[in-house]
Formats: structure tokens, sequence, C-alpha cells
């Protein structure tokens, strides 16, 4: 559960940068504000790239299960190799 939090966390702070690098972006043309824009689409990335190391970690380790279409999928399909076969 704590690992979903911190994802969900870190998924709002990635908006919250986007949002924050649109205002920037409207609000003048100068260069101070596209220094903003780019600072705040840098740390966008940063958010992404921990956010995507996390979850990778967490899903090898084993602390964060994946759900959803894909795995209904790849679930169906372990089911179905596990037919048994005749022995000759």
């Amino acid at each position: 559960m704590t690992i979903k939090i911190i994802a969900i966390v870190i998924f709002i702070a990635i908006i919250g940068s986007l949002g924050s690098a649109l205002f920037h972006l409207v609000k003048s043309g100068n260069e101070e504000q596209s220094r903003k824009t780019a600072k705040a689409l840098t740390f966008r990335i940063g958010l992404s790239l921990v956010l995507f190391i996390l979850l990778f970690l967490a899903v090898a380790g084993g602390l964060f299960k994946p759900g959803g279409i894909g795995a209904r999928i790849q679930q169906v399909h372990s089911t179905d190799t596990k037919q048994p076969t005749a022995n000759p």
C-alpha cells in the first residue's frame, strides 16, 4: 500500500510540474520565463524517471502486483499452457 501512495504522490507532483511549465510558458515571452519553463519540464522528466524506476523495482521485488488487461491476458495465457499432455 505504501508503494501505491508514493507513486500517486509522485504522479501528482508530475502533473503539478506540467501545470507550472504551462503557466510560465503562457505568462510572458521573456528569457526568465523560458528558463522557468525549462526548469519545470526538467523537474518533470526527473520525477518521471524516479517513478518508472520505483515501479520497476516494486514489480521486480514483488511489492507491487500489476493488474488490469495485461495481467488478465497473461493469466489466461499461463492457464492455457498448463494443460496436461498425454505421455506415450
